[in-house]
């Protein structure tokens, strides 16, 4: 149990540093476009030429040849083996800020100009996919993280004063939460956001999107936590602790919230996902972050077109980390929701 814990925390730690510096590891701008490379495929990595076996891999130049049907616009890309372009590392780039601070240049990998390393190939406008990934990643996570932080600290809170106090007050609200718990989020989510403006700037949407997420599910932590703390207050020690003059916030702060602890780090694994998953729902219907900002919600979008979704199938790359990201938080969960059963019996 413990080794899988800790392969859990490292695979998401690893994601999370991945997507925090996601401007080093991205090669190019996310927004650039390149009209001459719409829809490539993949680049190649190659370590063996005519000269030969090579320790560091190269890419090769590429050309394009339009499609056989004329009124088509599909390319054919063919490689050119005559210009070879070596992958360098810790190279310098287009400028990017880290932490939305610090101006800087530098990339993990490049090649040199005019060649091009496109792992995840491009979009229709000839962005590079990989790169967009990585932003668009680092949006929709956040905005999961972040609309979890303000569920459960809501829940929380109401959940806490609901089950440590009781009487007319949990019953209150319990009644606010079966209500809540009773709509259906995604509709009532749409419904929602339909109403704010669409019109908004990349920073003002994330925000309001985020907040609006975490408000709508702050119930279903609010009732877990209310039945912990219910159960919390009635044990023997909480009971002797009040009998020697032992203060609310005293019995809080010492007994019943480390109490919730396990219970709200199993929530937070189970709701990052789902946050994320919605996050996605919305921008992928255009009611979230709009383009040229990426994220994997709007990336996706592309793929209504079912011409688009049968022929390029590499950008279905948001979708696949979507889910990768999605199964490392539900299995962390499921652990923790293990080791709080193992605690509690």
């Amino acid at each position: 149990m413990r080794t899988k814990t800790a392969i859990l925390v490292a695979l998401l730690a690893g994601l999370h540093v991945v997507l925090l510096f996601a401007g080093f590891f991205a090669p190019y701008d996310p927004t650039t476009q390149n009209r001459d490379l719409p829809y490539a495929p993949p680049t190649r990595l190659h370590f063996k030429d005519s000269s030969g076996f090579h320790f560091r891999p190269f890419v090769c130049a590429r050309t394009n040849v339009l499609g056989d049907q004329p009124d088509s616009y599909q390319e054919d890309y063919k490689e050119d083996r005559s210009h070879e372009y070596p992958l360098q590392f810790f190279v310098s780039g287009t400028s990017y800020k880290l932490f939305g601070i610090y101006q800087t240049g530098a990339h993990l990998f490049g090649v040199a100009e005019p060649g091009k390393v496109l792992l995840f190939g491009t979009d229709a406008y000839g962005r590079d996919e990989l790169s967009r990934v990585l932003v668009g990643g680092q949006i929709s996570v956040a905005a999961g993280i972040t609309a979890t932080f303000i569920a459960l600290l809501a829940g929380s809170i109401l959940g806490i004063i609901a089950g440590f106090y009781g009487r007319w007050v949990d019953e209150s609200l319990m009644g606010l939460t079966e209500l809540f718990l009773s709509l259906p989020w995604l509709y009532f989510l749409l419904g929602v956001r339909a109403f704010l403006p669409l019109h908004l700037s990349t920073i003002r949407t994330f925000f309001l999107l985020t907040g609006v997420i975490g408000l709508i599910g702050w119930a279903r932590p609010a009732r877990l936590v209310r039945g912990m703390v219910l159960s919390s207050r009635n044990r023997n020690y909480v009971l002797a602790a009040r009998g020697f003059g032992g203060s609310d916030f005293y019995l809080l702060r010492r007994h019943i919230l480390p109490e919730t602890l396990g219970l709200l780090l199993t929530q937070a694994a189970l709701l990052v996902p789902r946050y994320i998953a919605a996050e996605a729902t919305l921008s992928f219907f255009g009611l979230g972050v709009n383009e040229p900002v990426p994220s994997w919600g709007n990336m996706l979008s592309t793929l209504q077109q079912y011409s688009v979704l049968v022929s390029y199938g590499w950008l279905l790359a948001p979708a696949c980390a979507l889910v990768v990201t999605s199964v490392i938080y539900s299995s962390l969960a499921d652990v923790f929701h293990s080791r709080l059963k193992s605690y509690s019996t």
